[in-house]
């Protein structure tokens, strides 16, 4: 009979004695911690979160100020090298373009016609209008070039005769004609705006041959 009950327990809950302790162990343990939360009470954690935007003057005033002059300076300086190395249009020589990629003597020479033609390049991109170079070999060496257009040889129009101005390629021998009837009729010319504003040139023809006129 003493040895029904036990076996009969084992076999209803399916435990023995061992594990029907380790099982009473736990569920104390559970029901302390569970105590514990409804007995202590329950602390709010606060963190204080400081903006970063509050430090701006401290890193404003030492490594940003810093970082930044250092790289104004290393860039000018950078900048001011590229441009010592740059082939000046107005003052190189046929040899000199020569050595440039996609430039051989023919275009070389052209280009040097060019610039005796107009006086001198205001801009690199003037030699676009050169025949015969095309695009691509322009857009490869125009990176190699700069035009000093305090170079370039103006043309006195007050004093000019016709030969001297149609030289210009960007003049139309209407336009010469009509200039020098004006300045006989004016005795001088004041500016390129004074031809603008009496129909003589138009504003888009005054941008290209300003640079080329002296008054």
């Amino acid at each position: 009979m003493k040895r029904i009950l036990p076996d009969l327990l084992k076999n209803w809950f399916g435990y023995t004695r061992r594990e029907r302790r380790s099982s009473f162990f736990l569920l104390l343990v559970t029901l302390a911690i569970a105590g514990i939360r409804f007995i202590v009470p329950a602390h709010n954690l606060t963190i204080q979160v400081t903006d970063i935007n509050s430090f701006g003057p401290l890193f404003d005033s030492a490594g940003k100020t810093s970082q930044n002059s250092g790289i104004q300076s290393h860039y000018n300086k950078n900048y001011s090298v590229q441009s010592e190395r740059l082939l000046e249009l107005n003052s190189c020589d046929s040899a000199s373009l020569e050595s440039l990629p996609g430039l051989g003597p023919v275009l070389s020479s052209r280009i040097i016609k060019y610039r005796n033609l107009l006086g001198g390049f205001v801009s690199v991109e003037q030699l676009r209008e050169v025949y015969g170079l095309s695009e691509e070999t322009y857009k490869l060496v125009s990176v190699m070039l700069k035009a000093d257009s305090g170079l370039v040889r103006k043309i006195p129009v007050n004093s000019a005769d016709y030969r001297q101005l149609i030289r210009l390629p960007y003049f139309e021998r209407s336009e010469v004609s009509s200039i020098l009837k004006y300045r006989e009729l004016m005795k001088k010319v004041e500016s390129i705006g004074e031809l603008v504003e009496n129909k003589i040139i138009t504003p888009e023809k005054a941008k290209k041959i300003g640079p080329y006129l002296s008054f």
